[in-house]
């Protein structure tokens, strides 16, 4: 699994509203083909957001990176994409 963390500008809660739905639609979309599990920014302070992805592969997740208006727009200051080790529930072993 990857994390994506955004790191939010100042003014983010201020501005979103314009690309809100365009930025939701992107993620929504990536829900529907099983790549997102989860996402949704922090609160007080919403200085940061996070999405859990359901790969290891980073070309899905930059891809999103990449065409997300929330980006584009100066909105997110800064990214950065973790492996995570999910311990719990323990990883399906495939057998």
């Amino acid at each position: 699994m990857l994390v994506l963390f955004y790191d939010l500008a100042t003014d983010y809660l201020q501005r979103r509203g314009e690309f809100r739905y365009e930025h939701l639609d992107l993620a929504r979309a990536a829900y529907q083909r099983g790549e997102l599990a989860y996402a949704g920014a922090f609160a007080e302070p919403a200085d940061r957001s996070m999405f859990v992805w359901v790969t290891d592969d980073r070309t899905p997740v930059e891809r999103f990176v990449a065409a997300d208006p929330y980006v584009a727009n100066g909105l997110v200051v800064g990214w950065e994409i973790r492996p995570w080790n999910v311990a719990v529930p323990e990883p399906s072993s495939g057998s």
